[in-house]
């Protein structure tokens, strides 16, 4: 896959690292030339160039990407690389990282965001997944808005536990995804049984999430 990122400062050099390590074909572009440093991501393509130009993007051969990633420290740029890489390049997948959690409404397919990245909202909902049981935690907004990436732990003494995930209703537009239990990794099947303690994580709809809080909190009977 190759992969565009627009600003190559902690941030995008991190991202860069981290897809090269798992074989992708990375792009950087950053305009100020003071930051380009090839030697801190070696394998990775450099390019000097403002990532606000169309000009400038279509010689970086942003059309031939897979992925685009907005990555600088300005929320101003990502949303206007963001608009440029969907709407003039066509690329499949766009992520934008949002600084300011006041612009975070802004990050759309209005702009061409289809995954927003947002680091005080991350942070917030680590601290908050670590802290609170038996309440729902939004991890991560996914597709433009329109499914959110949830975390529900159930209490030690949950009246679910023992019971089979197949009994687990939940409601329409929500999908349980996986079952952190300990160090272990548990892709759900219908007859595994629910433990104190587990850590649900879910893809569902912001308009579903008070249902499922409602649904966990009971023993479903």
């Amino acid at each position: 896959m190759r992969v565009a990122i627009a600003g190559a400062g902690a941030v995008g050099r991190s991202i860069a690292s981290e897809l090269i390590e798992k074989s992708h074909e990375v792009m950087l572009i950053e305009r100020d030339l003071g930051a380009i440093e090839p030697e801190t991501v070696e394998h990775a393509e450099w390019i000097n160039a403002d990532a606000c130009e169309l000009a400038s993007l279509e010689e970086a051969g942003l059309q031939g990407c897979d992925v685009v990633i907005a990555a600088t420290g300005d929320d101003k740029v990502n949303l206007v690389v963001a608009l440029l890489a969907k709407m003039e390049f066509a690329v499949r997948r766009v992520v934008a990282r949002v600084n300011d959690p006041r612009n975070e409404w802004l990050f759309n397919d209005t702009w061409g965001v289809d995954v927003a990245v947002s680091t005080p909202r991350m942070l917030a909902a680590v601290v908050e997944e670590a802290v609170s049981v038996g309440d729902l935690v939004r991890l991560m907004t996914l597709r433009q808005g329109q499914a959110n990436l949830v975390e529900v732990t159930l209490p030690e003494t949950t009246p679910w536990a023992g019971r089979p995930v197949r009994e687990l209703r939940l409601p329409t537009d929500s999908a349980l995804v996986v079952i952190l239990r300990g160090g272990r990794v548990i892709v759900p099947q219908a007859d595994d049984p629910l433990e104190g303690l587990d850590e649900l994580i879910m893809v569902a709809t912001a308009d579903v999430e008070d249902e499922i809080r409602r649904t966990l909190g009971s023993t479903g009977r």
